[in-house]
């Protein structure tokens, strides 16, 4: 962990030895590769960040911090259930189009003592405000907080560990240097996510910085993933074969004579 932080430090010296300008954002991950194998649980990952103002840049300022790490974009459906005859059935459905597989929300302060619901809502900064499309019909759009599809769909991620919110997870080190543990559960999805950090100064915003971090399988679940996905027809064959040999043998080992 201190390597990235030093790195980060003496990039912000060089920084602020050249022409003043406006804030610029330093920002460094503690690694930006997680590879998965068969025995990963999950990981940390640490986001380091400094905030070198600019020249114009008030003294009394007080800085807000406020990062969202967003997964691979994905499709998912979500059902209401509806009593038929005595029996639970899906009902109504929605469809949520391109959604983020992963979203981790961290903030040093709940956001809404950050900035004003507007601002909030048109940066994307805290867990209610980021939108999720929703398809209506031949339409799509955003809906409101409280709508039930949207809060069914983040139950099911918050309960996967895969939607999260800290208001406390941005750590200051000191007046313009931060940190921040993004949360990486087992089921990660893979692919690159993409790492926002928005500073806030006297709730305004102030600075957008960005990183990427990338998370793959290696050896035999990289090579499994990839059939999976490029020859979706040959591996169900050739799995479904392994099931059928696994259950002769299984038979021939345990049968009765």
């Amino acid at each position: 962990m201190i390597a990235p932080l030093a790195r980060l430090l003496v990039l912000a010296l060089l920084l602020a030895a050249g022409p003043a300008g406006a804030t610029e954002l330093v920002l460094s991950l503690s690694k930006p590769r997680v590879t998965i194998t068969s025995s990963f649980t999950g990981d940390s990952i640490v986001l380091f960040g400094v905030i070198e103002p600019g020249a114009d840049a008030p003294t009394d300022v007080t800085y807000d911090v406020v990062i969202s790490a967003r997964g691979p974009n994905e499709s998912f459906v979500t059902w209401r259930k509806e009593r038929r005859f005595g029996l639970w059935t899906n009902g109504d459905s929605r469809t949520f189009v391109a959604a983020p597989s992963y979203l981790a929300v961290l903030s040093n302060r709940p956001p809404a003592q950050i900035a004003a619901p507007d601002i909030l809502r048109q940066e994307q900064a805290g867990f209610a405000q980021n939108r999720l499309l929703q398809r209506l019909g031949t339409d799509y759009a955003d809906v409101v907080p409280g709508d039930p599809f949207r809060q069914a769909f983040l139950r099911v991620k918050q309960t996967q560990g895969l939607y999260l919110e800290r208001t406390d997870a941005v750590e200051f080190l000191a007046p313009r240097v931060f940190r921040a543990a993004i949360p990486l559960p087992g089921i990660a999805p893979v692919g690159r996510y993409d790492v926002v950090v928005k500073l806030f100064a006297n709730g305004d915003m102030l600075k957008r910085g960005a990183t990427t971090l990338d998370v793959a399988k290696v050896d035999f679940e990289q090579a499994v993933a990839t059939a999976a996905q490029d020859h979706a027809w040959l591996y169900g064959i050739v799995t479904a074969l392994g099931a059928l040999m696994v259950g002769f043998i299984g038979n021939l080992v345990f049968r009765r004579d």
